[in-house]
């Protein structure tokens, strides 16, 4: 793709997020989601690709069902209330609908269906993004709506963590893994979302930094799917011992940085009398840990009893910066002796 295409896209992606984040108004708000939309659109096709162009299609389909149904919803709201503040949301029938307008637009179970195919078709680089950075603008309006709904909130939570501990259990994709992956710390997120708004932006950043680092490996070693990660040792022997520890960190074992938000939100779903929930959430947990647990085994304890079909991955120089690899896989291992700190900011 040509630089300057690029830049602009990239700008496009950036400058959409930020007009979402600073807006008060629902039309600026919508405006901002959906300049996101438009500015990936191109990202995610530019390789022609059949499965790239279908995922394209499956994307622009279901955030523009999201984007018409928040810009009804915001409407209704100010035919209503007479209000278009987004903080202003008194009326539970349009906050209800922005709710699940919103939740379509990140991939909450149960209208989660169309993240794994959509990841499934895109490259590592595009599926980073689409993972990571176009959760941002929807989680913002989601906090700032302090949706007062609370049963549809937890219903979304525990089902996100239930389907994404599920669906990826029979998947050998590393890109579906990932999309289930996303859809159950999403539902972590939403389930502490009324009680503790800080809580689910800890969760938020965590997850990024965990994602982000998931998919710069899966990049480093050119893995789409398990039996590729077989062939990891040869390259990076290093990276490979790591990497077991940042999956297990995905699936919140202590002493790693994933443990943190998990233990936080459990604590405070206790706090709130929602033992029995919070129980389900960590039993949720257990399912995203297997599926964790098969991809660290592959990697590290397997070795790969064929040459992969076409070139040999691992005689390949890679050009990729390994700094922001190293600085994240670091951030995502190292991080829960903080946990004080961040709880002492989330009390302010």
């Amino acid at each position: 793709m040509n630089p300057y295409i690029l830049a602009t896209l990239l700008f496009g992606l950036g400058l959409g997020t930020t007009i979402t984040f600073a807006s008060s108004h629902w039309l600026l708000a919508w405006m901002g989601l959906e300049m996101n939309t438009l500015a990936i659109i191109p990202l995610m096709a530019q390789h022609h690709h059949p499965r790239a162009v279908e995922a394209t299609t499956k994307y622009f389909l279901t955030q523009a069902t999201a984007a018409a149904m928040l810009l009804f919803a915001s409407t209704t709201n100010a035919w209503l209330t007479g209000q278009w503040e987004i903080q202003q949301m008194t009326h539970p029938l349009p906050t209800m609908m922005i709710t699940i307008a919103l939740a379509l637009k990140i991939g909450l179970a149960p209208v989660h269906s169309w993240l794994p195919e959509v990841l499934q078709g895109l490259d590592l680089t595009t599926g980073l993004i689409l993972s990571t950075w176009q959760k941002l603008a929807p989680f913002a309006l989601l906090i700032q709506i302090q949706p007062t709904n609370s049963t549809i909130l937890i219903a979304l939570g525990v089902t996100s963590t239930l389907v994404g501990g599920w669906g990826g259990l029979n998947q050998t994709q590393l890109r579906k893994i990932l999309a289930y992956s996303s859809i159950a710390h999403l539902g972590w997120m939403i389930l502490i979302l009324q009680f503790s708004p800080s809580l689910t932006l800890l969760a938020l950043l965590t997850y990024l930094i965990m994602t982000f680092s998931t998919f710069l490996v899966f990049k480093l070693n050119k893995a789409t799917n398990i039996n590729a990660l077989a062939t990891s040792w040869a390259k990076t022997p290093a990276l490979t011992a790591l990497t077991p520890l940042l999956l297990l960190s995905l699936g919140g074992l202590p002493p790693l940085t994933g443990f943190m938000p998990k233990w936080l939100i459990l604590q405070e779903l206790t706090k709130q009398g929602l033992a029995p929930t919070a129980t389900l959430a960590a039993l949720t947990a257990l399912l995203s840990l297997y599926f964790y647990l098969r991809l660290s085994y592959a990697m590290t304890l397997t070795l790969s009893p064929n040459n992969l079909s076409g070139v040999t991955p691992w005689r390949l120089p890679s050009s990729q910066l390994t700094l922001p690899l190293a600085v994240s896989t670091t951030a995502a291992l190292c991080l829960l002796p903080l946990t004080p700190a961040a709880m002492a900011l989330l009390t302010l």
